[in-house]
C-alpha cells in the first residue's frame, strides 16, 4: 500500500508565504519520488495557494507589528486561530509545519502539542531577540526546529529540541530570479520604505525629507521607490503627493510596485526599513542605510521585554555579529544623521568597498550546502514523519 502524508504548513506573513511555497513543491517532489499520496493543507497567502495546497486561512492581511495594531485585529485572529486549532484536531495531520509569525504560532503550537499533533518549525521565532525565557516553551511544544540563521542552533543549544541549520531560503530565491542583462547604475538610490501600511505612516516623510537634502547635494542622483505590493504602492503615492505640495524641492520619484528584486540589482544605494528586505538587499549586493520607529506606547512596553541581539536591530549585522548596514531607530531617522551615513556607502565613499565585501560574506553564510534550503527543510520534514510513523517519538 502507498504511503500517505497528511502535512500543514502554517504561515502568516508575506515572507513566510513565499517559503511556505517553496517547502511545499518540494515536499510534492519528494512524495512523488516515492510514490506517495501527499495532502498539503494551512494558512497562507497566493504564492502557497498557487502550490495546489489546501488554503484554509488567507493570511495576505494578517502581517501587523506591534500592540496597537494587533489589538485592533484580535478578534478576527481568535476567530481564525480556533478553526484552525478545531480542523486540525478534526484532521490529525501527520506534521504541521509552523513558518515564523511567532505571536500566532507559538500559541498554535501550544494547542497542537496539546492535541498530540507534531510541530516542525521553519524559520525560528527571534528568541533572541524578545526572550530566551520562551525558549523553554518552545522546546516543549515542538518536536524539531529548522533554523535559517547559523547562530540559531546556539539558541536551542542544551534545550534537548532537534535543532538544524537548513540555510537561508532567500539566498536560493535571489539566485534563482538573477537577471545577467541587468546592470547597477551608480546613480540610483532606491527607498525601500517597508512592506506594512503603518511602517509607510512612521517612516516614509522622514526618507522624503533625506531625499530632498541628498537631491540638493547630489542633483545627480535618481530615485525609486519600489512598493511590494498594490495596497502600500496606492498608500505610498498618496504620501508623496501630499508631500510634494508642501515641499516644491522634492525631486522626481519613479514609483514601481512589485519589481523590487529588479531595483536590488540595478539600484546603486539605497534606504530601507528594517525588515526581510534588507536580508534580499545584502544577498542582492545592494549597500543600505536602515530605519525604522515604532509608536512610542509600542516602543516603552517592547523596551522592558526586547533586548538588541548582539547589539542590533537588523539582521544583516546580527548575522555579522558587526555593523554593515548603518541603522538608525526612532528620533535618529532624520537628514541631518541620515545623509552622511547614505554618502559612506555612495560610489567612491569611504565606507562603500567595506561594505560591498562585508555582505558578500553575510550572504556566504546563509548558505547551507548545495541543495538549498528549501530541499533541505523538506528533507529534514519528511525524514522526520517517516521515522515518527514507525517509531512514534511524540508523546504528551
Amino acid at each position: 500500500m502507498a504511503k500517505e502524508y497528511n502535512i500543514w504548513i502554517v504561515a502568516g506573513e508575506a515572507s513566510g508565504d513565499m517559503y511556505g511555497a517553496r517547502l511545499a513543491r518540494e515536499l510534492q517532489k519528494m512524495a512523488a519520488s516515492r510514490g506517495a499520496a501527499l495532502r498539503l493543507a494551512g494558512m497562507g497567502g497566493p504564492e502557497m495557494q498557487k502550490t495546489g495546497m489546501d488554503i484554509l486561512v488567507d493570511s495576505t492581511e494578517l502581517g501587523v507589528v506591534g500592540l496597537v495594531e494587533v489589538f485592533k485585529h484580535i478578534f478576527m485572529f481568535i476567530r481564525l486561530f480556533f478553526g484552525l486549532v478545531n480542523k486540525a484536531t478534526e484532521e490529525r495531520p501527520d506534521a504541521v509545519i509552523l513558518i515564523d509569525y511567532p505571536g500566532f504560532n507559538q500559541r498554535f503550537a501550544y494547542m497542537m502539542y496539546r492535541k498530540g499533533i507534531p510541530v516542525i518549525w521553519y524559520v525560528s521565532p527571534q528568541v533572541w531577540a524578545w526572550g530566551k525565557g520562551r525558549i523553554p516553551k518552545l522546546a516543549k511544544y515542538c518536536a524539531k526546529m529548522l533554523v535559517i540563521f547559523p547562530f540559531e542552533t546556539e539558541t536551542y543549544a542544551g534545550t534537548g529540541l532537534d535543532t538544524v541549520f537548513v540555510g537561508h531560503p532567500l539566498v536560493d530565491i535571489i539566485h534563482e530570479r538573477f537577471d545577467a542583462t541587468l546592470q547597477r547604475d551608480p546613480n540610483t538610490f532606491l527607498l525601500l520604505p517597508g512592506s506594512r501600511i503603518h511602517e509607510l505612516e512612521m517612516l516614509l516623510n522622514s526618507m522624503l525629507d533625506t531625499v530632498c537634502e541628498l537631491h540638493r547635494r547630489h542633483p545627480e542622483l535618481k530615485f525609486v521607490l519600489s512598493a511590494p505590493r498594490e495596497r502600500i504602492y496606492r498608500k505610498a503615492e498618496a504620501m508623496v503627493t501630499t508631500y510634494r505640495r508642501h515641499h516644491a524641492e522634492l525631486p522626481e520619484i519613479t514609483m514601481t510596485c512589485g519589481d523590487t528584486p529588479q531595483w536590488q540589482q540595478r539600484a546603486g544605494t539605497g534606504l530601507a526599513t528594517s525588515g526581510t528586505v534588507t536580508v534580499e538587499c545584502a544577498i542582492a549586493g545592494l549597500p543600505l542605510v536602515v530605519i525604522y520607529r515604532l509608536k512610542w506606547i509600542t516602543l516603552l512596553v517592547a523596551g522592558a521585554l526586547v533586548k538588541l541581539f548582539r547589539g542590533y536591530f537588523t539582521m544583516v549585522n546580527i548575522i555579522a555579529y558587526k555593523t554593515v548596514y548603518e541603522e538608525f531607530l526612532q528620533w535618529r531617522v532624520c537628514p541631518k544623521i541620515l545623509v552622511p551615513a547614505i554618502e559612506k556607502i555612495l560610489p567612491g565613499g569611504s565606507r562603500r568597498e567595506e561594505v560591498v565585501k562585508e555582505i558578500a560574506e553575510v550572504k556566504n553564510a546563509l548558505c547551507c550546502g548545495s541543495d538549498g534550503a528549501s530541499v533541505n527543510a523538506a528533507r529534514q520534514c519528511m525524514d522526520f514523519i517517516d521515522k515518527n510513523k514507525t517509531e512514534p517519538e511524540f508523546t504528551l
